[in-house]
């Protein structure tokens, strides 16, 4: 498909999927900044190291199906690498918006030539926005849980 016809689809897009797709774009961007950083400087902004939070079905569905759908078109078109790890990190700051919680997951596994690979994924209630259709394959070596509570603050983990 060449350029012309990405824009033509962008543009007959209703208003609200146009917004989204939009900031999806500039969340992709963000990620992938962040990404170039050592990863110790950008932990703590995923939340709390090795939490996660509940499996419990929630009410925001519908959402979450929106921004995994708008996730994965846009990374097809970006003009950098928008891998798993920025896919995921970008999904956890769109929840984080919307005071969603969400829990970032980090695996690693080896590939047919033995070589270690990597892989993120991001969960919020019982779906998973990113990463899913891989992450059977990987062992959890990290995970980052963001909880909010009624008030719209970050939550504590108290256990």
């Amino acid at each position: 498909m060449n350029a012309l016809k990405y824009i033509r689809k962008f543009f007959s897009l209703d208003m609200g999927m146009l917004l989204l797709m939009m900031e999806t774009f500039l969340y992709l961007a963000w990620a992938r900044f962040l990404v170039w950083l050592p990863f110790a400087k950008i932990a703590p902004s995923l939340g709390s190291s090795m939490k996660e939070t509940p499996h419990i079905s929630n009410q925001q569905e519908p959402i979450l199906k929106k921004l995994s759908i708008a996730l994965h078109m846009m990374s097809r078109h970006t003009l950098w690498d928008s891998k798993c790890l920025v896919r995921a990190i970008a999904a956890m700051k769109m929840l984080d918006r919307r005071l969603i919680d969400s829990t970032l997951y980090l695996g690693t596994a080896k590939d047919v030539n033995g070589e270690m690979i990597a892989h993120a994924w991001l969960r919020s209630g019982t779906y998973y926005l990113t990463g899913a259709e891989e992450m059977r394959k990987f062992t959890v070596v990290g995970k980052f849980a963001k909880r909010f509570n009624s008030s719209g603050q970050e939550g504590s983990y108290d256990e």
